[in-house]
């Protein structure tokens, strides 16, 4: 008791300070510069965030009183604890089923819970092959769930024979497929068949798995719009209005809305931006919550919204691929923190190779590490009460709700999609990050910006497929435009990718002179630049002269001479060096200096700097060097 005491008066000798006294004190620091450019951060989902959050900011958010466990679900499924499944998903071999089922057993016994098995597009299932991949799992202690979207479909009737051989009690059994007709039509621009057809066979899926209370048939695939270049108010929004149209079409063909609702399975990807993305799996149970509630369910546990999380692949590479290890722990790390439901961390090569046994293990054991080690498991919705994530997860809740209902006004999802909107929202947003990445406003780190500079792309392995972004050209056939995943890397990954595969490595020369600070700046910013292209960088200290840094650059076979200095310095240096160097390399001032109009009119052309686009600019110099 007397501790307490003491402590209690310690605390009595800080003050509370007030917004207001922040507030001014921040402004007085500000010297007259603008508040919201300096401080407030608007991300790419029109979101404006603070730079702090007191108490004070969530007085006006109800769901901050709702327990774990509880409706709306904001704070995730279950009362106690963030069990969540590990899952690891395999390409099924359809030469040979059970090398597929080998590896998923074996991955059984090192800590996996939960496994997915890709099926291969277009194949017509059969139960000796899906027997054969399914075969020896105990069906009671894993889940195990079929993903192939129609395919999967096709296959359902197998699976639930396999599982009634085994004998397992259907109460126990936590499955899935991935049936979803709207998927079909946002990435293939069509139906499989037709509207009509494709949401008769969504009823009767469920009505084939009745007897198994935890098997899911309706894949809701958010994941498909984030990997097409969505932010996550998109993402969310779009799958919200994908769902619903599985729920009108359900529930107008006899359904209950309550069986309608838990047969479906959300699938979202987990994106960089850490906090954002753990605050988007909290508001979509939220909103979930209260579309389900609209349809008058008999219970309202019919709205929790069952989540799996799978790491992006829009921001992944091929270049510097072991990056793409960080990458994902963070992601898995937001979804883990959010509550959701089962977890895939993608292996790291899954860009440019079918995944290794190595790369399968390190992506198991990233998500163990999170559970066993890190204990992320003991506690659930850790980030309950935060200021800055609840009001996140309110921002977020709010926006998307916004996109929602304009995409209910145009009539549903298949209505919004049809008539292009969903497509022209997400193409608007991937231009932009697009842009981010070829002005380097967005880091990808190891490819556009701080790349390996020794990095060589192993042709047999990495092919030019692997790099360059995928065009879907409309056929006669659509109905609409469809959605074309692809990585924001990709654009520059082509063109390292081009400077590998011809088989030539451009020497870029820095020419340092004068002061140190500057020229050693503009060297490392300059290796940087060159080397995103695959360029060969030969960085130096600094010459003393003029001639005694151009005979280096001759005597190395430079390609390109890159003259580091400074302002002041290159309004001689420029353009000596440049008359001195003449046509024996490309020559290129690193900087915008303020002489930049005087060094043009002396013949000087080439100027590298922050305000460069990487991309538009590298590729000139390819071109410049018949590459």
């Amino acid at each position: 008791m007397a501790e307490k005491n003491k402590d209690t008066k310690l605390m009595a000798e800080f003050p509370s300070v007030s917004t207001e006294q922040w507030e001014s004190v921040i402004r007085e620091d500000l010297k007259g510069a603008d508040y919201d450019k300096k401080l407030v951060w608007k991300t790419m989902e029109g979101i404006s965030v603070k730079p702090y959050y007191r108490a004070e900011d969530l007085k006006n958010i109800e769901t901050t009183k709702v327990l774990p466990g509880e409706f709306p679900y904001i704070r995730g499924n279950n009362e106690t604890g963030n069990n969540w499944l590990v899952r690891q998903d395999f390409d099924v071999n359809g030469d040979n089923p059970a090398e597929t089922n080998q590896k998923a057993l074996d991955a059984l016994t090192k800590g996996v819970d939960s496994l997915g098995f890709r099926l291969c597009k277009g194949c017509e299932p059969s139960f000796d092959g899906v027997s054969k991949v399914i075969n020896g799992i105990n069906f009671e202690k894993a889940e195990v769930n079929l993903i192939g979207g129609g395919t999967s479909r096709k296959a359902l009737p197998f699976f639930i024979q396999k599982i009634k051989e085994t004998k397992a009690d259907p109460k126990k059994v936590k499955a899935s497929i991935d049936y979803s007709p709207l998927s079909s039509l946002s990435l293939n621009g069509k139906f499989c068949c037709d509207a009509e057809t494709s949401f008769n066979r969504m009823k009767e899926v469920i009505e084939a798995v009745r007897e198994f209370p935890q098997f899911k048939v309706i894949g809701v695939n958010g994941y498909i719009f984030h990997n097409s270049g969505s932010t996550l108010t998109q993402e969310l929004a779009f799958a919200l209005a994908m769902a619903n149209d599985y729920l009108l079409a359900l529930t107008e063909r006899g359904i209950s809305v309550d069986e309608a609702a838990i047969r479906m399975r959300f699938n979202f990807a987990i994106g960089a931006n850490y906090f954002m993305e753990i605050a988007k799996f909290r508001s979509a149970r939220l909103l979930w919550a209260k579309v389900v509630e609209a349809y008058g369910p008999k219970s309202l546990e019919s709205s929790r919204m069952n989540i799996h999380a799978e790491t992006s692949t829009w921001n992944k590479t091929v270049y510097d691929a072991y990056v793409n290890m960080l990458r994902t722990t963070t992601e898995g790390m937001s979804a883990v923190i959010a509550g959701v439901d089962s977890l895939n961390i993608l292996p790291f090569d899954t860009t440019y190779q079918s995944s290794t046994a190595f790369s399968e293990r390190i992506a198991r054991n990233q998500q163990l590490v999170i559970k066993e080690e890190s204990y992320f498991d003991k506690i659930a919705d850790v980030a309950a009460g935060s200021y800055y994530i609840e009001n996140l997860t309110d921002s977020i809740a709010q926006e998307a709700w916004k996109l929602f209902l304009k995409i209910e006004e145009m009539g549903g999802y298949q209505a919004a999609f049809t008539k292009g909107f969903i497509q022209d929202q997400i193409k608007e947003v991937a231009r932009k990050r697009d842009a981010n990445i070829t002005s380097r406003r967005d880091t990808v780190l190891g490819t556009n910006q701080y790349p390996n500079f020794t990095e060589n792309a192993d042709l047999k392995v990495i092919k030019e497929s692997a790099v360059k972004r995928p065009v879907v050209q409309k056929t006669a056939e659509m109905i609409a435009e469809p959605l074309v995943p692809y990585r924001g890397a990709q654009a520059i990954e082509e063109l390292r990718f081009r400077t590998d595969a011809s088989g030539k490595r451009p020497k870029v020369f820095m020419l340092t002179l004068g002061g140190l600070a500057m020229r050693r700046a503009r060297a490392q910013f300059s290796c940087n630049f060159f080397a995103v292209a695959g360029f060969e960088v030969i960085d130096n200290i600094g010459f003393k002269t003029i001639e005694e840094g151009l005979k280096a650059a001759i005597d190395a076979k430079s390609d390109i001479v890159v003259i580091c200095s400074s302002d002041d310095e290159y309004v001689t240096l420029a353009p000596e060096a440049f008359e001195k160097l003449g046509n024996k390399a490309i020559y290129v001032v690193a900087g915008e200096p303020a002489c930049k109009a005087e060094l043009e009119a002396k013949g000087i052309k080439n100027f590298i700097s922050t305000k460069s686009n990487v991309l538009d600019t590298l590729l000139e110099y390819q071109k410049l060097l018949k590459i």
